[in-house]
């Protein structure tokens, strides 16, 4: 007789169906991801520390797992949730199955659940806590002895424990600081290829360790998952960067902190933005971009518009928020999406670019 497994909501809703991966509870934040591909990506993105993804492509698994699309060293998601696993995997440079990676690092997945109806009861009453078990006496209570979202600060979760050059060109080449709170591999790659000296420091490292090294031409923040209102530190970071003029490019947690840190204000949205297909216009040159997107909060639009100096740069075409922002005296700009996209789609490479000129020019 077949197992059965369970995902219990924190409202008590529960869906049924049968385990994969590694057996053992687990318990997150459920979210929607809406990609058609990248689930590897998608599992190995630090900024999803702390949360079960459901994906609403319903046959996940049939490419297995390659030793390259990795975002980080080890699989990040609490739980994984899928229509149909797929136990037969084809691609050339897959090395293992979808079951056989969630075993390695003990993450428990669960398949035959109706994506469709988590995803509009998502939609309907806010992403929320929720855990993959096997029994349903007392999940309920152990879900809601888990703390929300809200309020949780999981960069320390994810940072490096110390600095290290992810790559380097001649001494000629802009050197520039990457403040990791939870950094996909892929913003260094691309980093990398604009043309930098990369160095990654722990978020918590102090701007003044950093510019010890004169080398250092521009900072970045990066990505990261939980409330960008609970890391403390991270606003003053921002402020010090502010007073020091250096070249700053931020993306998705990094937006976040520095609006933060401009004084502006961050909310939880009700069940984020997480997928490949989401339509923002730059209302700099008035094109919509399609981005990749993974995030659970944002900027508050009436919050940055009393600010002085910044200019709101980019809008999600679905719901208005703010998807990016620049300094009009200063050389900082920051986006709430990911230009970096892997797979993709790759409208918004242009960034980096960006970055590069303005370090290169300062």
């Amino acid at each position: 007789m077949q197992k059965k497994a369970f995902l219990i909501l924190e409202d008590g809703t529960a869906f049924e169906g049968t385990p994969f991966g590694w057996e053992g509870e687990s318990i997150g934040e459920v979210v929607f991801n809406t990609s058609m591909s990248g689930y590897q990506e998608v599992l190995t993105d630090p900024s999803y520390n702390g949360q079960i993804v459901a994906m609403t492509y319903p046959m996940i698994g049939n490419y297995g797992i390659n030793d390259d699309d990795v975002e980080s060293s080890r699989i990040q998601v609490a739980g994984f949730v899928v229509k149909e696993y797929s136990k037969v995997y084809s691609n050339h440079r897959a090395t293992r199955s979808l079951d056989e990676y969630l075993k390695e690092y003990k993450v428990p997945g669960i398949e035959g659940v109706d994506t469709r109806r988590l995803t509009r009861h998502i939609r309907d009453k806010g992403a929320m806590r929720a855990g993959i078990f096997y029994d349903k006496a007392g999940a309920l209570d152990k879900v809601l002895a888990h703390p929300a979202m809200a309020g949780l600060d999981l960069t320390r979760n994810v940072m490096c424990s110390k600095p290290y050059a992810f790559g380097t060109h001649s001494d000629r080449a802009p050197a520039i600081a990457v403040f990791d709170f939870g950094v996909k591999t892929n913003i260094l790659r691309l980093l990398k290829a604009e043309g930098f000296n990369v160095v990654v420091y722990p978020g918590i490292t102090p701007l003044s360790d950093v510019l010890k090294d004169s080398s250092i031409k521009g900072v970045f923040l990066s990505n990261g998952p939980g409330d960008p209102d609970a890391v403390d530190y991270a606003k003053g970071l921002v402020k010090d960067i502010l007073k020091t003029g250096i070249p700053c490019f931020g993306i998705c947690l990094g937006h976040q902190l520095i609006a933060l840190g401009l004084g502006a204000k961050t909310y939880k949205l009700k069940f984020g933005h997480r997928g490949a297909n989401q339509p923002v216009k730059n209302l700099l040159t008035q094109k919509v971009e399609i981005t990749s997107q993974n995030h659970g909060f944002a900027v508050e639009y009436e919050s940055m518009k009393k600010i002085t100096d910044i200019e709101i740069t980019h809008i999600n075409c679905n719901d208005n928020t703010v998807e990016g922002l620049r300094h009009k005296k200063l050389p900082l700009f920051c986006v709430q999406y990911h230009p970096e996209a892997n797979p993709g789609p790759h409208d918004s490479r242009y960034l980096f670019k960006e970055f590069y000129s303005m370090v290169s020019q300062s």
